[in-house]
């Protein structure tokens, strides 16, 4: 058992470490097909710290601020999504509860 976790995991690192030598093959070949580096070239993602202290952020070069994420929660919140899981959840950790309470209550004497 002990010899087949062994070439399991050497397996993993070994298709790991060619995956990562994959994406850097990719992107010599994409500097190389253009013919030079292009630093206009953005990344996808980008955080940045402006002179106040706040942080900027862009994905896929758009401006993204709280402010748009405040108003992207409060549309959720109009939408009332509702989550079958969590409301199931919600109700079975209230009924455990209320239950561990009243055997607890019980088991003291405390009568309410």
């Amino acid at each position: 058992m002990k010899l087949f976790f062994l070439k399991a995991f050497v397996l993993i690192c070994m298709m790991f470490l060619c995956v990562l030598t994959g994406m850097q093959l990719a992107n010599g070949g994409m500097n190389k097909m253009r013919g030079y580096d292009d630093p206009s070239l953005k990344s996808a993602f980008r955080v940045k710290e402006t002179g106040e202290g706040q942080m900027e952020t862009a994905i896929l070069g758009k401006q993204v601020s709280s402010h748009d994420l405040e108003q992207k929660r409060q549309q959720l919140e109009k939408m009332k999504a509702y989550n079958l899981f969590s409301a199931t959840g919600k109700k079975l950790a209230n009924g455990l509860g209320s239950a561990v309470e009243k055997s607890l209550d019980l088991i003291s004497g405390k009568e309410d």
